[in-house]
């Protein structure tokens, strides 16, 4: 799952000492994160609260459009509801189809240690997913967004992709699927390749019940920083984050 450090080679043309300081070291945690001018700031929240809890280095990258304009420019969809509804799917490309990367939408608050979501991680798997079986309580969500209904539904929110097991995620065929073909995973040769998260992974909140061991709470209907949205379950923790993620020692006011 590890990668080797940039520039190190092979592990057999190096020095056993390397070769030692290399299995001991803890490996980095690559964590790619949806970016949304209309919600900046639940990216930057969101990094914080997985910070909190990391037993392991994390390393962020987040799925900006602007960013990826040289290898991605698909026209918006009247139909998605974020920026990144489809570049999320460049994930495995932007990791050099390496190693497992986790993609996960900006819009969640993690409560438990990302290391613990990585240490799931099956090979026999090319995804791994929370897979959820609901249909969404409202017609429309955050800032009247339409609320799409379709199988698989939020099972793209959280994905810890295995990366070299993705190849068919290319920037021409993200840019060229289509919606349904990507968020329900027909890129794959068999559905039998996509393995089972725990909900608690990707809880979704206002669609089920408070739960305390929630690991992710994932605002799906619309986060606490958007108008009418500021009660949900959660909400007071996500705040919690965001002065900590505010803070610094000697602020001037």
């Amino acid at each position: 799952m590890s990668k080797a450090p940039f520039g190190a080679g092979s592990p057999s043309a190096r020095p056993d000492s390397i070769r030692r300081i290399d299995l001991l070291a803890s490996p980095v945690l690559d964590v790619f994160i949806g970016y949304d001018p209309q919600e900046v700031v639940a990216y930057h929240v969101l990094c914080q609260s997985i910070i909190e809890h990391a037993s392991q280095p994390v390393r962020f990258t987040p799925i900006d459009l602007p960013s990826l304009s040289k290898i991605f420019n698909r026209a918006p969809s009247g139909a998605q509801s974020t920026a990144f509804s489809f570049s999320r799917f460049l994930t495995p490309y932007l990791a050099g189809y390496t190693g497992w990367s986790l993609f996960i939408d900006c819009d969640m608050l993690a409560r438990a240690d990302i290391a613990e979501l990585f240490a799931l991680a099956d090979d026999r798997y090319a995804v791994m997913v929370c897979k959820h079986d609901y249909t969404p309580r409202d017609t429309v969500k955050f800032l009247n967004h339409p609320q799409a209904r379709y199988a698989k539904k939020n099972w793209s929110s959280v994905m810890l992709l295995n990366n070299a097991r993705c190849a068919a995620l290319t920037p021409e065929y993200v840019e060229q699927a289509s919606g349904l073909d990507l968020h329900q995973f027909n890129w794959l040769a068999d559905e039998a390749l996509i393995g089972d998260l725990p909900l608690a992974w990707n809880w979704l909140v206002g669609e089920y019940p408070y739960a305390p061991e929630a690991r992710i709470a994932h605002f799906t209907r619309g986060g606490p920083y958007f108008a009418g949205y500021e009660a949900s379950d959660y909400a007071d923790e996500w705040r919690a984050t965001q002065a900590r993620a505010t803070a610094a020692v000697g602020r001037a006011l």
